[in-house]
């Protein structure tokens, strides 16, 4: 017998698309065991959102408005289980989908916002550390063995750790997701031209705005920024790159599992606490707070410190790489299923 699972979660221009990246991971993990796979999903009008779907054959439906809409869906589609990643979902709905006997997986990120589910899954660094209560039956999936990660990164992952190379212009790759929607791109051009060091730059601009504002710098001597728009090859271009820019959010554990030497700033609270452990393990360089990063002369300067280290220090970034690297080792992916499909047949 086949078994479904619908996935609800939403992405759009203000919340970004961290939620659907990392649900997609799962969705490519159980289809390929041969579940069926349903998106209960508003997605903003993000086109680049909608092709994640639509590329990978998954089926994509209007979210339903409340519990009772949520329920039903369940049955009409006849889901035997449903993921839930939202920061906004009402827990009502979650709630009412496990009381009508279906099997309720919910990723979080430290607080579970009250959702109620029969598994939970925080694959944010140091969540194992953490012990909240949980009723009978209830399992949690915690740290960063459980990270969601897409196919198309685990397949890149290198075999081993990088080391550092033969000295050579570092290629940089500036991401903060598929919509930026705090506009990081041009603030990390800027502390990039101010380094004074030499790079060549690939930074993805979300809309045409940020494309104007970055094709509108002015590099200097023996820089190089070259502007492209949001790309499904995005892992072949972090996989080859030297360094990379982000936020501190979902992707930070591709960078990770790529053995990427990264930089990253935090844009929106629920990112601090993920930015300072992964920088106070050394898994990544920290540049700050992005409002900061505008406002305070001292914490830019400290920002374009840390990329010039990075930028003229080989050895530096293969410290960086070899300790990502440890880090994530791609595998999350299948230890969420796996509890899925158990807890499926348990029942």
């Amino acid at each position: 017998m086949t078994i479904t699972v619908g996935i609800r979660c939403d992405a759009g221009p203000r919340t970004g698309a961290g939620h659907l990246v990392r649900c997609v991971a799962l969705a490519e993990e159980l289809t390929a065991r041969g579940a069926a796979v349903h998106f209960l999903s508003d997605l903003g009008g993000l086109a680049w959102a909608e092709q994640q779907l639509t590329a990978r054959g998954l089926p994509w439906h209007p979210a339903p408005y409340d519990a009772v809409g949520l329920v039903a869906a369940a049955g009409r589609l006849g889901l035997d289980a449903l993921v839930v990643d939202s920061y906004e979902l009402p827990p009502a709905q979650s709630r009412a989908v496990r009381a009508s006997g279906r099997t309720v997986v919910a990723i979080v990120d430290g607080d579970p916002r009250g959702q109620d589910a029969d598994i939970y899954v925080d694959q944010n660094l140091g969540a194992e550390l953490q012990h909240p209560p949980l009723a009978p039956g209830v399992v949690r999936l915690a740290g960063l063995e459980f990270a969601l990660l897409r196919r198309a990164v685990r397949d890149l992952r290198p075999d081993s750790a990088p080391v550092a190379g033969p000295a050579r212009t570092p290629e940089v790759v500036a991401v903060f997701g598929a919509t930026d929607a705090y506009r990081a791109a041009p603030v990390a051009a800027r502390l990039l031209i101010r380094t004074g060091a030499a790079y060549a730059a690939t930074i993805v601009a979300a809309d045409d705005d940020l494309r104007r504002e970055l094709v509108a710098l002015e590099p200097g001597p023996g820089q190089r920024i070259e502007v492209i728009a949001p790309t499904d090859d995005l892992p072949k271009l972090l996989a080859g790159a030297d360094l990379a820019i982000s936020a501190s959010g979902t992707s930070t554990w591709e960078l990770l599992c790529l053995g990427l030497p990264a930089a990253l700033l935090w844009v929106v609270e629920n990112q601090i606490i993920g930015y300072e452990r992964t920088t106070a393990r050394g898994l990544a360089a920290g540049l700050g707070h992005l409002p900061a990063l505008t406002s305070s002369p001292i914490e830019s300067a400290a920002a374009v410190d840390t990329l010039r280290r990075l930028l003229v220090s080989p050895a530096e970034r293969a410290a960086l790489a070899e300790r990502a690297w440890a880090a994530v080792n791609g595998r999350g992916t299948a230890r969420v299923a796996d509890a899925l499909l158990d807890h499926l047949r348990r029942r």
